[in-house]
């Protein structure tokens, strides 16, 4: 079959379309802008055409779209698509189908879903149960991929709520780490989002199970009526087990891993299994993703953290992996939309913020997501300038990058985080100092 994915950078989507790959099908896609994932595909044999979306991409043998949930409406590659008759899905119905072909864990929440799901995953490979996975992260694991072909019964896949894309699937197992508010440009209200949960729990298939977080009060009371649930907490005795051998940072993380704990306990794995590949897990792409520069004991760190909890949490959790150095921290965020939603919560959690100096960049604007009613009060500047005397505005990457490399002192942890381009700020120093070393 030959499959066209638009929007074949996300990190979604171009999972899906690795797992078409893997099953012989032709593969070709389209996407804005070029990326280190659109460069990997590209080097695995898959056409890409870059640059605005044109009907000119859609080659005549296509048999299949599939198109990511930010693609707009007037997309002229479906248009055509649809003119032409060739069956088009957005990524979550083409994901919800294949979830019917095989016994689906599925990994849910706000936060933590896709360290939970690499978790999981790695729990159930060393267990011998040999899963395919979809996940939205790359993993050493996988060979930097962000899927996994496995030949059992068993498909692991993260489910997104945005645009309530997990009412798609069909899951035999849901693990649930939180709710929480996000991607209000799309629900609104926190009630539309806790009344798409629990619409979503109701997907469970027969004879299965709903892992969920105890500790979190929103899920619980989402679940509070729910008879197929079983509860995780931090107050429970694997906790302290799990708290003793985990490698990475942060309270969160130890919840992440109960959760995957818990599931995989489920699936008929050892306590002993499963504590044993925990303790082997040293993290993901851009989440707390560590590079020893090799130079003055100065380490960076690539994070995807654009939520304001999220960001408090993963400050919170460098401070504790690194309690006496100085720590640098260049922020972008996420969306003019949820900068505007969760503006006082990022100005609150950037003042009492554990770490020496904190550096915004300009809001990453997504097409098809910016609030209308976004203003100049909202901006990035006036987040630093309300957000203490720790915390600068920089214009650009160029500008952060030229202050940076003067600034940084011997043993300095560096933290790139947000959703949006800033790794390759990220990747750009990282050259400099592999650069260095070769000199």
């Amino acid at each position: 079959m030959n499959i066209h994915f638009v929007g074949i950078g996300g990190i979604g989507v171009s999972s899906l379309a690795r797992y078409f790959l893997s099953k012989g099908d032709k593969i070709s896609g389209s996407d804005r802008n070029s990326s280190e994932i659109i460069q990997e595909l590209k080097k695995e044999g898959i056409e890409i055409a870059i640059g605005s979306h044109s009907p000119d991409n859609l080659k005549d043998s296509i048999d299949l779209l599939i198109y990511t949930p930010a693609a707009l409406s007037g997309n002229p590659e479906i248009k055509k698509a649809k003119r032409r008759k060739i069956k088009t899905m957005s990524y979550p119905e083409a994901l919800g189908e294949l979830t019917k072909d095989y016994f689906t864990i599925a990994v849910s929440g706000t936060h933590g879903k896709s360290t939970t799901t690499a978790m999981l995953s790695l729990v159930m490979i060393d267990a011998g149960l040999d899963p395919t996975v979809i996940i939205g992260t790359k993993l050493k694991e996988f060979d930097g991929k962000n899927f996994r072909k496995g030949k059992s019964k068993y498909l692991l896949i993260e489910a997104d709520e945005y645009k309530e894309s997990f009412l798609n699937y069909h899951p035999n197992v849901i693990t649930i780490t939180n709710i929480d508010k996000d991607h209000l440009d799309y629900y609104k209200n926190f009630d539309n989002i806790t009344r798409a949960f629990s619409r979503y729990f109701k997907r469970l298939l027969k004879g299965g199970v709903i892992i969920a977080n105890g500790d979190d009060k929103n899920t619980a009371k989402v679940l509070s009526k729910n008879r197929k649930t079983s509860y995780y907490s931090q107050k429970e005795k694997e906790a302290l087990l799990i708290k003793k051998i985990i490698k990475i940072p942060g309270e969160h993380n130890i919840s992440n891993a109960l959760a995957a704990f818990k599931t995989a306990r489920f699936l008929g794995i050892s306590s002993k299994s499963i504590l044993k590949s925990l303790s082997t897990y040293r993290g993901c792409w851009r989440r707390f993703e560590i590079f020893k520069t090799g130079y003055q004991g100065i380490n960076m760190v690539s994070d995807y953290a654009h939520h304001p909890i999220e960001l408090e949490k993963t400050l919170a959790g460098a401070r504790e992996k690194y309690p006496k150095n100085r720590i640098i921290v260049i922020f972008q965020p996420h969306q003019h939309n949820r900068t505007t939603h969760f503006f006082d919560d990022f100005v609150r959690v950037l003042s009492v913020a554990p770490v020496d100096k904190i550096f915004i960049l300009p809001i990453f604007g997504v097409i098809g997501r910016n609030d209308k009613l976004f203003t100049e009060k909202n901006s990035s500047k006036n987040i630093a300038k309300l957000s203490g005397k720790n915390v600068f505005y920089k214009k650009n990457m160029t500008e952060m990058k030229r202050y940076l490399l003067k600034d940084m002192r011997a043993k300095d942890l560096v933290m790139v985080i947000g959703a949006g381009d800033i790794n390759n700020l990220f990747l750009d120093i990282k050259r400099f100092f592999l650069d260095k070393k070769k000199k």
